[in-house]
């Protein structure tokens, strides 16, 4: 087949957005993107009669199963666990459902479900399947599929931060944080940063990160001072489309260093999720994805 024709490259990119809806990893999304390629080369494709669905079918539970995997796996990560930052192709931000779908603050939300309840909850909520097509995905019935949608729903919509509708100034504040950060302007950035402001930081045992979240803006600001000012090197700073939002890289003597995402309200910095682990920031460093549903 050539790759106009062939459902699989025609659907690849919902492919990936589902799997990364799912898993929060670009690299175990790709692994399980190219598992489904597999299975999709093995079978009588002419048979098929919803390649769509079959191929969404087959990447959700793929996905499952690496899900369970990465649970164990989890248990002995050192210090908080962020999903991995993924750099997004611009028109991910035009879809104001999709970007805070794969929004850092609500792909944490999405790790407290169970493994099934977040596939039923991406899959309806998310990409607007039937529950028909999700039993099927999930190898439950239709009836117990909606009970899952309902209570993921329900559990969903009790941790799920408040909508940001971009605003002309988010741009503005997040420029005022890089010039700050980048020019040790302290003031400066106590002045972006909300009292409230609470701070993620995932350094994977490997870079210093902070073990447990730090609240209030005092203590934010010195741990930002104290620990990313304390690397010697050229520091670097730039802001690209990060998750379906604007994000902020630090290079240091141009490495990539960290990545990190944040909630804004009000002019002012809320949150901010702060990834150093080197084993996340390789899709942060090339062009964007482009995601879709």
């Amino acid at each position: 087949m050539s790759a106009v024709a062939d459902p699989f490259s025609e659907h690849r990119s919902l492919l990936f957005t589902v799997a990364y809806e799912m898993l929060s990893s670009a690299a175990d999304a790709e692994d399980v993107v190219q598992e489904t390629w597999l299975r999709w080369a093995d079978v009588d494709q002419a048979s098929v009669r919803d390649p769509r669905a079959y191929l969404v079918r087959v990447v959700t539970r793929q996905a499952l199963n690496r899900m369970r995997t990465l649970a164990r796996r989890r248990e002995s990560y050192v210090g908080p666990w962020l999903p991995e930052p993924l750099l997004t192709a611009p028109d991910v931000a035009d879809d104001v459902e999709l970007a805070d779908a794969v929004s850092t603050a609500m792909l944490m939300v999405l790790e407290t479900l169970t493994p099934t309840e977040r596939a039923v909850f991406v899959l309806r909520e998310v990409f607007g399947f039937e529950y028909a097509e999700i039993a099927a995905a999930v190898d439950k019935s239709e009836p117990a599929v909606r009970q899952i949608a309902s209570r993921a729903g329900k559990h969903v919509q009790a941790r799920r931060p408040r909508p940001t509708p971009p605003s002309a100034d988010t741009d503005e504040v997040l420029e005022r944080f890089l010039a700050a950060a980048g020019g040790g302007d302290i003031q400066a950035l106590m002045d972006v940063l909300a009292p409230e402001v609470v701070l993620f930081s995932d350094g994977g045992g490997v870079k210093r990160a902070a073990l447990r979240p730090i609240f209030g803006r005092e203590k934010v600001l010195r741990w930002l001072v104290g620990t990313l000012g304390k690397d010697e090197g050229a520091v670097s700073v730039d802001m690209v489309e990060v998750n379906g939002q604007q994000g902020i890289r630090f290079f240091l003597d141009g490495v990539l260093d960290v990545v990190g995402t944040m909630r804004l309200e009000g002019g002012v910095v809320t949150e901010m999720y702060l990834v150093r682990n080197p084993e996340k920031l390789s899709r942060a460093v090339g062009d964007g994805v482009r995601l879709t549903r």
